[in-house]
């Protein structure tokens, strides 16, 4: 009996972790793939970069709420599903309209999409706990979370190759084909319990206050949340200075696409050695020693070196892909059951806003001094580890039926 169980959950992982690879996938190629579209077919820098700031910016906002009604659905799954018909539907509005609607509806457009993109990223992993068994998290979380290096790694090689063998508007027809597929497996993932659903009591309002309550009086939670948010802030800074680094220390622009693709293989690697061994080592330890290990990484990556920039690149995503797998593994270690999906999808928002700042900050700075970015961003990262202590640690309960007030 118990080999059919064990069987029957692994045929519930693999389809969640398809339709996970397929969503972020199509999320990760939708960015650059809206900024092509936006140049091609609008002709215009303003528009294609307004486009990717309206559908980023707007999952802070998205975040919460869309986690809030996920916590309240009895069939979350159908509900992930429907915002991911939603948030492709979305992404296909904004190329009908490109070239043809004022740039302003095609960014108000592009924002209210952008309001469901937690959806592909913290409202998926919060379904995982219902999928496989609690002894069976720590192994499905790591494979979760290679899920995002395997996307980061193919979505924006395959925009760049689709707009260059078949142009740019196919190539966000292609995200919106891939986000599509992973409709199927979210709309079979598990219906919540009968228990949970009964204790879920409060106003939506009130959820929203009792989320922000959980991530606050968890220690551990709000170690790793203000560490993981700070660290992004880094990582926004480096793939700013993406382009300026292929362009100075490999001889071309578009050659720093190449140093993101190291970051996503080592990213992948190391979180396949997790998945093996996925109870070595704490997960509140993963993340702050990964900080450190992305603060190494950017201090190596200001040294203009060719092979120092590669081993920098390879360095970073050994620290950010450990970094995400042991952040799933606390928020699920931390979080009521009632209320994770909320804590999951505002995570999410937090880290997508930490991101979009570092960019948007360090390109003005990275035009004036590369070296000072970087070193700028090593000193973040530095400080994303020293923030984890800065929060004293404290026992709370990790009970994940109870119900905050």
């Amino acid at each position: 009996m118990r080999y059919f169980r064990n069987v029957s959950r692994v045929k519930r992982l693999r389809p969640y972790l398809a339709g996970a690879v397929a969503a972020r996938a199509g999320d990760e190629m939708s960015g650059p793939a809206l900024m092509l579209a936006g140049f091609a077919l609008a002709g215009s820098t303003t528009e294609a970069s307004s486009l990717l700031a309206g559908i980023t910016v707007a999952a802070a906002v998205g975040g919460p709420v869309l986690g809030v009604l996920l916590d309240r659905a009895a069939r979350p799954g159908r509900l992930l599903a429907g915002a991911l018909v939603l948030y492709a539907a979305g992404l296909g509005m904004i190329l009908l309209g490109l070239g043809h609607l004022p740039i302003a509806v095609n960014v108000l457009i592009a924002v209210f999409t952008g309001l469901l993109g937690p959806a592909l990223s913290g409202g998926w992993t919060a379904q995982l706990p219902r999928v496989v068994s609690r002894a069976e998290l720590p192994r499905a979380n790591a494979l979760d979370a290679m899920t995002f290096s395997m996307a980061s790694l193919a979505g924006p090689a395959l925009a760049g190759g689709v707009a260059e063998l078949l142009g740019a508007p196919m190539a966000v027809t292609v995200s919106v084909v891939l986000i599509g597929m992973a409709v199927a497996a979210a709309w079979t993932l598990p219906a919540r319990s009968g228990s949970a659903r009964e204790s879920q009591t409060n106003s939506m309002i009130g959820d929203l206050a009792a989320g922000a309550r959980v991530i606050v009086r968890s220690a551990g939670l709000t170690r790793a949340t203000l560490t993981s948010v700070i660290s992004c802030i880094a990582q926004g800074m480096l793939t700013a200075c993406i382009p300026l680094l292929g362009e100075r220390v490999l001889g071309g622009a578009g050659r720093g696409a190449l140093l993101l693709s190291c970051a996503a293989i080592s990213a992948l690697a190391a979180n396949a050695v997790l998945a093996r061994v996925p109870r070595s080592v704490s997960p509140d330890t993963i993340i702050w020693v990964s900080a450190l290990t992305q603060a190494a990484a950017l201090a190596l990556a200001a040294m203009d070196q060719p092979a120092v920039l590669i081993v920098a690149m390879l360095l970073a995503g050994i620290g950010q892909g450990p970094q995400l797998t042991a952040l799933f593994a606390v928020r699920h270690r931390e979080v009521p059951e009632n209320l994770r999906g909320q804590i999951f999808t505002t995570g999410a928002s937090l880290k997508i806003t930490g991101f979009a700042l570092g960019a948007a900050t360090a390109g003005p700075i990275a035009t004036w001094s590369l070296p000072g970015a970087l070193a700028l961003a090593a000193t973040l990262a530095v400080l994303a580890a020293l923030a984890f202590w800065i929060v004293p640690p404290g026992r709370q309960p990790s009970d994940a039926s109870a119900t905050p007030r």
